[in-house]
């Protein structure tokens, strides 16, 4: 039976940084890291986050080290927050525990051409029209239903398939990660029961931690890299963080129960089932592969459609002439095909980011033009209450934990907890008095989401920030929240 870790079994190696020693257990082929201050630490061992992270660093072909981001919280298999590569010419595997089930979750920033003097009045009729404007709620569909051959394209070619479709802007691929689709994809690696689940959810947001908030950037951390990032004093921002809805759940769901049976032959043993993996190369491996990289296609594709509708919602408030451009649409919850330094070696390796963002750092070829001095865009956001981030990737973090980050403030409480903690009409009235404008039919998924079930997000990106993983750049205030029911 699994051992459940103390603080005693912990290295601390340094602030922000525990490590738990491979000599931990004998199953373990690297350390574990977790990115944490001491005062979160307490909060992180309550669960089993870290005894999932000594899990993963057991995996065949892991290389460097298991890491936690100060997000972490305990998950399907792997942490979220987590980060792991693999060596796939070393028998490394592919772990859809390691991606997630909402594969390539993320999140799109737009940034207003209006500054907020002009656009607070409108903010009550803003927020209605985006509610209106993006369908949202558990399996809810939109009105985009694909034919067979459109669902393939958009598996194929993600957001660019939707700018031949008439939406949203090619410029807007220019600043999206892998501009907004993923080469490797198959469409035919994905079930049947994925494509239907998928038909009508291009340009939906889904529930849970799903979101779409108007903010306001209340303060320049890094005025130089802000404006390179088309962000000032009182600009209004409007963030999307959804993923690949019910299409990416089944493909991980299909993907699992395909593994389990073939551990054996492979050779694999595993500390929990739910760390079911593949190596990479095999036939099963590189099945999940393309259809996770599908899946991450369907999700660019998705969030660029709801880019595109809150658009044309907010033309319709304000004028033909209020405009929103793309600041940069991260991923989380992907696994990558990357070259990293290892002992001094570049190798090529497969990073799993599950609740984790990429961070890269100026002058990797990854990023866009703009982004090649300041590093990559990365967004961090908080609660409905609470203030949101912008950072930039560092050279220093791709020393760190393969150029990652974390992708929020993290869970700290379950959904049930908040829900006996605190009733929905008594929250909506505190962030009413905030001035912060909630759109959500149920005050269950209000309460679900409440500001004290998640950790501080000013110490996690205060971690962030010291252990030089990223850069603060600029904080966000919310202004409106648009949530599915």
């Amino acid at each position: 039976m699994e051992r459940k870790i103390t603080i005693d079994d912990l290295v601390r190696l340094r602030d922000g940084v525990y490590q738990v020693p491979v000599t931990y257990r004998k199953n373990m082929r690297v350390p574990a890291y977790v990115f944490v201050d001491d005062e979160m630490i307490h909060d992180v061992l309550l669960d089993r986050a870290i005894e999932q992270l000594i899990n993963v660093a057991s995996l065949p072909g892991v290389v460097k080290g298991a890491y936690a981001m100060p997000d972490i919280h305990q998950g399907y298999g792997f942490p979220i927050g987590g980060v792991v590569a693999t060596d796939i010419d070393e028998g490394g595997v592919i772990s859809p525990g390691g991606i997630g089930y909402d594969i390539n979750c993320g999140v799109r920033l737009l940034v207003a051409n209006m500054p907020y003097d002009k656009i607070k009045g409108s903010m009550e009729e803003l927020a209605r029209a985006l509610y209106q404007a993006v369908p949202s709620g558990v399996g809810r569909g939109g009105s985009l239903l694909l034919s067979s051959q459109e669902m393939n394209d958009v598996l194929q070619y993600g957001a660019a398939q939707m700018v031949k479709m008439g939406y949203g802007l090619q410029s807007d691929l220019n600043f999206c990660e892998e501009e907004g689709a993923l080469a490797s994809a198959d469409p035919g690696a994905v079930s049947d029961r994925a494509r239907q689940r998928g038909l009508d959810q291009v340009g939906t947001l889904g529930s849970g931690n799903h979101f779409i908030e108007i903010q306001r950037v209340s303060d320049l951390l890094d005025e130089s890299i802000a404006r390179t990032f088309g962000l000032d004093v009182d600009a209004v921002t409007v963030m999307i963080h959804c993923g690949s809805r019910g299409l990416g759940h089944q493909i991980c769901t299909d993907y699992v129960r395909n593994m389990v049976p073939h551990l054996q032959e492979w050779g694999i043993k595993l500390p929990d089932r739910e760390l079911a993996c593949a190596p990479f190369k095999s036939d099963e491996g590189q099945q999940y592969f393309a259809a996770m990289n599908a899946a991450a296609n369907f999700a660019w594709a998705n969030r660029h459609t709801i880019g595109h509708n809150i658009r044309q919602a907010w033309k319709s408030v304000l004028g033909q002439d209020a405009e929103l451009a793309t600041v940069y649409d991260v991923s989380h919850n992907i696994g990558k095909l990357e070259t990293h330094l290892v002992d001094g070696v570049t190798k090529k390796l497969l990073v799993h980011r599950k609740g984790a963002t990429r961070a890269f750092g100026p002058g990797r070829p990854e990023i866009c033009e703009r982004y090649q001095v300041s590093g990559q865009p990365v967004f961090i956001p908080g609660t409905m209450g609470t203030s949101s981030y912008v950072l930039a990737g560092t050279a220093e973090g791709m020393e760190v934990a393969f150029g990652s980050t974390c992708h929020g403030a993290g869970r700290r409480m379950s959904r049930t907890k908040a829900k006996r903690t605190i009733s929905g009409q008594q929250l909506r009235k505190t962030l009413s008095e905030k001035g912060i404008i909630i759109q959500c039919e149920s005050d269950r998924e209000v309460a679900e989401e409440a500001p004290i079930a998640y950790k501080d997000v000013d110490n996690v990106v205060r971690v962030v920030s010291n252990l030089g993983i990223a850069r603060l750049v600029a904080r966000l205030v919310p202004l409106a929240v648009i949530k599915g029911s």
